[in-house]
């Protein structure tokens, strides 16, 4: 059941802020609920799950969010809108090489030390000065993941690393923050957030 309630409070507490409803957990008949409910940004984690529901959907706007394999790009990559999870080169390179039109990408950088997948910080702007010349590829802002964890402040940490790139860069977008830490990752200067489950409990 969508969490209508959820969904028209943060509407009217946040209205500049995008919620990407994370779809790995439902179907396409899902997808479509939320749809009927007014959520018009729909992100995948998974390259196999994605065009079906992209393809029952197309008018929305559709980030995939998780790590994407460079055998996965060709499959993909054209139906993306945003790409939420550029973290290396060679999957730079894959979408220079496969995409027909141009790609709104965000960095994937790692923040915490147990994230498995994003690029360091400090290799952000060298990766830029290596894409410069692909003309597939808009880098429009930067992604992380915090920490599993309770502790606020190390999680705050995470958020405000991600908002500095941003920021140096003159990027439009941030996307920071799921279901157990929004409220955290607003604070600290989301533009988008990818919720989960607390769209998915109902009112």
């Amino acid at each position: 059941m969508v969490n209508q309630t959820f969904l028209d409070n943060f509407k009217q507490t946040y209205p500049d802020i995008t919620v990407v409803a994370v779809t790995k957990y439902t179907d396409v008949s899902g997808v479509l609920a939320f749809w009927q409910a007014g959520v018009r940004d729909f992100g995948e984690n998974r390259a196999d799950a994605f065009l079906p529901k992209q393809q029952a959907l197309p008018e929305a706007t559709w980030h995939f969010i998780g790590h994407l394999q460079t055998n996965k790009v060709k499959q993909i990559i054209d139906h993306v809108d945003v790409l939420h999870s550029l973290d290396r080169y060679s999957l730079a390179l894959e979408i220079q090489k496969r995409a027909t039109k141009v790609i709104s990408c965000m960095i994937q950088v790692k923040t915490t030390s147990d994230e498995k997948f994003g690029m360091m910080v400090d290799e952000v702007s060298d990766f830029m000065t290596q894409i410069a010349n692909f003309d597939k590829i808009q880098v429009v802002g930067v992604m992380t993941m915090a920490e599993d964890t309770t502790d606020q402040q190390r999680i705050a940490q995470s958020f405000q690393i991600a908002k500095a790139i941003q920021l140096e860069h003159q990027w439009p977008y941030c996307s920071i923050g799921m279901s157990n830490d929004y409220e955290l990752a607003i604070q600290a200067g989301a533009t988008h957030v990818r919720l989960g489950r607390i769209l998915y409990q109902g009112d």
